[in-house]
């Protein structure tokens, strides 16, 4: 029970912070669309990250600093590139949320931008397989519940968050809340893209 415990609350602390994937379900659980399937990917991605960390994976991600390097530019161009189309949503958009008149994407589309946020993010890496990897060897005796912690926290995570976010849905009415969301969004992209560039 400590294992799990430990597990679930520092794999709750590591994904609480507001970054890149967490405002792309946040918005996506505003609009309503494709939640589930944005959730599902986020926590079965972080599932398989947590897996490949408590198995010892992290000794080698470690050992080759290269392939964190490549997710760090590689992030860093997709995240400026996705911060600059949320300014410019933010200065076109002309409605508030109206169900009928928001610009949907498919769920290839959602799928595919919600991928890149979880795989182009090197912090995902150093997070789950080196950080959680690195811990769950306190727990050699159960490692299969602190690792079990850490996935349920992603889990209740992004789903509280996907479903969560309707709660805020009368706010964005207004066309003005969308044009700040969108700026506030463009801006934590791209401050995360010139962090990784930096590092």
């Amino acid at each position: 029970m400590d294992a799990l415990l430990s597990g679930f609350s520092l794999g709750f602390s590591l994904i609480l912070a507001i970054g890149a994937q967490n405002a792309f379900v946040l918005k996506q659980g505003l609009k309503d669309e494709h939640v589930f399937l944005v959730c599902l990917i986020c926590a079965l991605s972080d599932a398989l990250l947590i897996l490949i960390g408590v198995s010892g994976f992290h000794l080698l991600v470690a050992a080759y600093p290269e392939a964190i390097i490549a997710a760090r530019y590689g992030g860093a161009l997709f995240l400026f590139a996705y911060g600059m189309l949320s300014f410019w949503r933010a200065v076109r958009v002309q409605q508030g949320l109206q169900p009928s008149e928001i610009s949907s994407n498919s769920a290839w589309q959602a799928a595919f931008t919600c991928l890149a946020f979880t795989w182009l993010n090197p912090h995902v890496y150093l997070d789950t397989v080196v950080l959680l990897g690195s811990i769950s060897t306190q727990f050699r005796g159960s490692i299969t519940w602190f690792a079990g912690g850490a996935i349920t926290a992603s889990f209740v995570f992004f789903f509280a968050l996907g479903y969560g976010a309707r709660l805020l849905r009368p706010l964005f009415a207004a066309a003005r809340a969308w044009r700040i969301l969108d700026f506030l969004i463009g801006i934590v992209m791209c401050t995360i893209a010139a962090r990784l560039l930096a590092l």
